[in-house]
């Protein structure tokens, strides 16, 4: 009985079926909160990098994630990518006004990450027994 009320609360928070697996949000909820999605985004807020940049700005990822990530994130309209005609190629990323706005609605989770992320962390109180 109770998960049927909370399936209920649920629906009407997101009743646009969020929760389903077949619903169409869960595969941009997954482009935008995967390990590199919100990275790479919050970088890009307020610039435009070139593709090196950017990959020194998310440390870490490797450059078929950072292709992958930018490949999803066009066709989600989240980023803009524009490749100059010049020699050599030179390619530019920024948000988009929808990426701009996903970032905005990130930024609130990213500092409240950042504030708890060592209290998270720090290594639980171990049960030792008192020495004698």
């Amino acid at each position: 009985m109770a998960v049927s009320i909370e399936v209920s609360a649920l629906s009407e928070l997101f009743p646009g079926g969020l929760f389903t697996s077949a619903c169409p949000s869960r595969v941009i909820l997954d482009h935008v909160t995967s390990k590199w999605g919100v990275l790479v985004l919050v970088s890009l807020k307020g610039r435009t990098l070139r593709w090196g940049e950017l990959r020194r700005s998310v440390e870490g990822v490797s450059e078929k994630m950072l292709a992958q990530t930018l490949k999803t994130f066009e066709r989600d309209g989240l980023v803009a990518r524009m490749a100059l005609p010049v020699i050599p190629p030179h390619v530019e990323y920024s948000l988009t006004a929808r990426g701009d706005e996903v970032v905005a609605l990130l930024h609130p989770l990213l500092t409240w990450v950042a504030a708890n992320a060592e209290a998270i962390l720090a290594p639980a109180p171990t049960c030792a027994p008192e020495p004698t």
